[in-house]
């Protein structure tokens, strides 16, 4: 996070040397605060569910891995690194009762776990410097086609950011092992990504994540 100048240019650049060692100081403690604050959220979410906790962490690395790829911006990948990380807060918000239901969820209880990026939303939009991760989250179950939830966005209505969440956390949820079932092999979950292209998943978005699942099992079988 770089603070700019009035005439548009990074501070740094219009001040002497001490002052922009100050500035240079003021950055990387916000950046700490910015990383600490995350990490206590995360460790949140383990309190509630060790399974989630593990899945957002590995959820935040391979966004930052998917928006490397596309080439996006430093700025935004951090935005996007905590959004994936921590796109299941608001699921401290639904009864436990609900979340380690082993069998169907009835409609009540589907719409109550619906409620959960919403209130992640409104958990970090509070947060300063955090706002454009709650947006992340807010819309990461949202569909290419419009289906999704909360606000039933289409296409490129939905932030790029939660288009790759909502990739990457389909695919982490299928491979997953959970008390009442077992995960899919990884090539039965890619097949479904790929079936659901440009229909729930933004389909270049998902052929980027597949270059980095297919290493990743390689590198795991290989072992």
């Amino acid at each position: 996070m770089s603070l700019i100048c009035p005439v548009g240019h990074p501070l740094t650049s219009c001040l002497c040397d001490a002052d922009r060692l100050l500035i240079q100081g003021l950055e990387e403690e916000i950046l700490r605060l910015r990383n600490a604050t995350v990490f206590a959220l995360s460790e949140m979410l383990d309190l509630k569910d060790i399974d989630t906790g593990l899945h957002s962490t590995r959820l935040g690395e391979w966004a930052v891995r998917v928006g490397e790829l596309m080439s996006i911006h430093t700025r935004d990948l951090r935005d996007l690194e905590t959004g994936a990380i921590l796109h299941d807060i608001g699921k401290n918000g639904v009864p436990e009762s609900i979340l380690n239901k082993p069998g169907p969820l009835d409609p009540e209880e589907r719409k109550r776990v619906e409620k959960h990026s919403e209130y992640g939303w409104a958990i970090l939009k509070s947060i300063p410097g955090f706002e454009k991760a709650s947006l992340l989250v807010l819309h990461h179950h949202e569909r290419i086609d419009g289906k999704g939830y909360p606000a039933g966005l289409m296409g490129s209505d939905i932030p790029l950011g939660s288009r790759v969440i909502a990739v990457i956390d389909s695919f982490d949820a299928m491979v997953s092992n959970r008390a009442y079932r077992k995960g899919l092999p990884m090539e039965e979950a890619l097949r479904r990504l790929t079936s659901d292209s440009g229909t729930q998943f933004d389909a270049n978005i998902v052929s980027v994540f597949r270059q980095i699942a297919e290493q990743d099992f390689a590198e795991v079988i290989d072992a």
